[in-house]
């Protein structure tokens, strides 16, 4: 009978924060609906517009060299991550020299494979840097 209690107390709780919470959500749609927060449109004033007028931009040889120029420079970023990608090669094929050296000729010719295949992604790269400096 005491937990009875305790329960008949929390419901009658419940069932005040209740009808608080039903009573506040009905002032609140009253408020809304009596006045909306945007403004008709009918009661919106016309605003004049006034219109730019622009000149075409000429394209000159200085702004040129300077976008090849950053291109360029873009575009050989990935060298440093054909160097990034050689130096984890080599490290890796150390490390697994290390752990197992009777792996060696196999683990060297792993490495050999990276290495091209990470010196070819340095090369692409460079290469289009250059075709962006002098073939564009």
């Amino acid at each position: 009978s005491f937990k009875l209690s305790y329960y008949n107390e929390y419901k009658s709780y419940l069932s005040r924060v209740k009808y608080k919470i039903m009573l506040a959500a009905r002032m609140c749609t009253r408020v809304a609906v009596a006045r909306p927060l945007i403004q008709p449109l009918a009661s919106v004033q016309s605003v004049s517009v006034r219109s730019i007028q622009t000149t075409p931009a000429q394209l000159d040889e200085s702004m040129e060299n300077a976008a090849k120029f950053i291109g360029a420079g873009c575009a050989t970023i990935g060298v440093a991550g054909s160097g990034a990608g050689i130096g984890s090669v080599f490290g890796s094929l150390v490390e697994g020299y290390a752990r197992n050296p009777s792996l060696k000729q196999q683990l060297f010719q792993y490495c050999i494979l990276g290495f091209a295949l990470s010196e070819a992604m340095g090369l692409f790269c460079l290469m289009l840097a250059f075709m962006i400096l002098f073939a564009l």
